[in-house]
């Protein structure tokens, strides 16, 4: 009994322990995503089609519901939550194994002066994983968003993208814009999150000391802040891939890529900022408040850490 006691309470490590960090991370980015699904629908009509919708976010709700029905908003979700549950396994749990390979490789002092870098180049790498896998279903959801009789939903507007474009064109023409919106998105998101973590630690005392409610509070308080730096960071990125996505178009990526951006400007380029600046910074202060009590509940609790202590 002693044993199987004492082996009950060993915390996780290796591979059990980024399963563990990967199912938390899925969780918290398909539950928050998907919930989040009517301001994405929205968002992406404003982008879209900027002389229709135009007067504002409230406005283009009720536009979208008046002449399409309620349903409409909740458009795209089975991709959109499939999607990011995806990702969010590759991104969290990408991050947490590329930290600590680059704290072991760095050694912990070196690695905790340059934390900052490490933080970057670990959230790089982990999403750039994560976009693979994120790519076709983001294609596809942003296909069923555009053009609302294009497919019934997730299985079928795959079906047809793949059909008529083949993976390449169909699935991956906006993996370019995907990464240029993703990748700093993400690297700002982690590196505010862990900066604004730790001064809120240097106020509230030791995580160890501190109740999971404030822990919660914390996390919701410190995602938020990162979700409005990312979203603002990320916007243009996220405008030319609502863009391509729309149609098959001709060319090479590249080419569509500047032609979109030359044709947009910058003013078109920040269009729906308002709606994804609530939609980003409410998800992402959720994420990290659902990856660390999904994380708690799992006892993950052996990362690495290279956050600096206050100094009593």
């Amino acid at each position: 009994m002693s044993s199987i006691q004492t082996q009950a309470a060993v915390a996780p490590t290796g591979a059990s322990l980024y399963a563990r960090y990967a199912l938390a991370g899925a969780i918290g980015c398909g539950v928050t995503h998907g919930a989040l699904t009517p301001v994405d629908v929205v968002k992406t009509r404003i982008q879209l089609e900027p002389t229709v919708y135009n007067k504002g976010m409230g406005a283009a709700f009720r536009q979208v519901v008046k002449a399409e029905g309620g349903g409409v908003l909740l458009t795209g979700f089975g991709p959109t939550f499939a999607g990011y549950f995806l990702q969010g396994a590759f991104k969290f749990g990408g991050y947490e194994f590329w930290r600590k390979t680059c704290i072991d490789s760095l050694g912990s002092e070196t690695a905790q002066n340059n934390r900052l870098l490490i933080y970057s180049v670990s959230a790089g790498i982990a999403e750039f994983f994560a976009d693979v896998v994120l790519c076709p279903l983001e294609a596809t959801r942003i296909r069923l968003v555009s053009q609302p009789t294009f497919a019934t939903g997730l299985v079928s507007g795959f079906s047809r993208i793949l059909k008529e474009d083949g993976v390449i064109r169909g699935f991956y023409s906006g993996f370019g814009p995907i990464l240029l919106k993703q990748i700093p998105y993400t690297m700002t998101k982690f590196v505010v999150y862990e900066r604004v973590f730790e001064a809120a630690l240097d106020v509230a005392g030791p995580k160890e000391k501190l109740s999971g409610s404030t822990m919660t509070a914390l996390n919701l308080g410190s995602g938020l802040v990162a979700g409005i730096a990312a979203a603002i960071v990320s916007q243009p990125a996220d405008t030319l891939l609502s863009k391509i996505n729309k149609s098959s178009g001709t060319g090479t990526i590249t080419s569509r890529l500047v032609g979109l951006a030359s044709e947009l400007g910058v003013r078109g380029l920040f269009l729906g900022l308002g709606p994804r600046i609530v939609m980003v910074g409410t998800l992402t202060a959720f994420q990290f408040a659902l990856y660390g009590d999904i994380k708690a509940a799992l006892g993950a609790t052996g990362g690495a850490e290279i956050a600096k202590k206050k100094k009593e």
